[in-house]
């Protein structure tokens, strides 16, 4: 499966958070080229702030493997993560992270946090872009 796919099925997650008026992130965890888990924003569902879909999906991928490091994982993102997820993806050591709009909040800046640690996170940007752009435009043009 290429990566255009796995973004296609993270959209289809930010298209459930969207439809619940939740800000439209969606993310796909993917091992062995294989999807193990998938999930969408649940700030305001939970009334979290660190609901953020990809710590929940690092969550469920966790639970699968039961491991703490999650070795090999690759993480699909529609838009570019915030800090708090690029230290969750750290933290869990995921292989590589694959994103798709690049944020105007937090462009690049997570990027820079994990530049002097000690695990080093394959980053692939810019996947299905539009796509993963419009869906954000269209939403923030509803709400705002």
């Amino acid at each position: 499966m290429s990566d255009e796919y796995f973004i296609q099925e993270a959209l289809k997650e930010a298209e459930k958070a969207r439809a619940k008026g939740e800000v439209p992130i969606g993310a796909v965890a993917v091992l062995n080229g294989k999807i193990i888990a998938r999930r969408h924003n649940e700030v305001e569902e939970r009334l979290d702030p660190t609901a953020h879909a990809e710590v929940l999906v690092l969550k469920d991928a966790f639970e699968l493997s039961k491991d703490k490091w999650l070795y090999g994982l690759h993480l699909y993102v529609t838009l570019e993560p915030c800090t708090m997820c690029y230290g969750a993806m750290f933290l869990y050591r995921i292989e590589r992270l694959v994103f798709g709009a690049h944020s105007n909040t937090y462009s690049r800046k997570g990027e820079k946090f994990l530049q002097d640690l000690n695990h080093t996170i394959k980053i692939e940007e810019g996947i299905l872009s539009d796509e993963c752009s419009e869906i954000l435009s269209e939403f923030f043009k509803t709400v705002r």
